[in-house]
């Protein structure tokens, strides 16, 4: 084993250790469902990445958690929809 040459102090040990502590990750909000997710990644709720369907989520599901799923999806798309039917209308007013 070997021995070091000089005796290394608690705030260089410190100093040098400082940018060991993990980070928080970084969560967006999906765009299809509104669930947390990381960046660039499928979303494990609904299957989607960038508007396309890449994992069907509801096929792994039992019917009873699967109708659930269906429903809640379908209420977000249709409040999305009246959210992008008011800024069309709130654009058109303005011009």
């Amino acid at each position: 084993m070997s021995i070091p040459k000089s005796h290394h102090t608690k705030s260089r040990v410190r100093r040098r250790r400082s940018h060991i502590a993990l980070k928080t990750p970084v969560l967006v909000s999906c765009a299809r469902c509104g669930k947390q997710i990381a960046s660039h990644r499928v979303c494990p709720n609904c299957g989607y990445y960038k508007g396309r369907m890449i994992l069907n989520v509801l096929a792994k599901l039992e019917k009873s958690e699967k109708k659930k799923r269906e429903r809640a999806m379908a209420l977000k798309e249709k409040e999305t929809k009246k959210e992008e039917n008011l800024d069309v209308k709130k654009m058109s007013e303005k011009i």
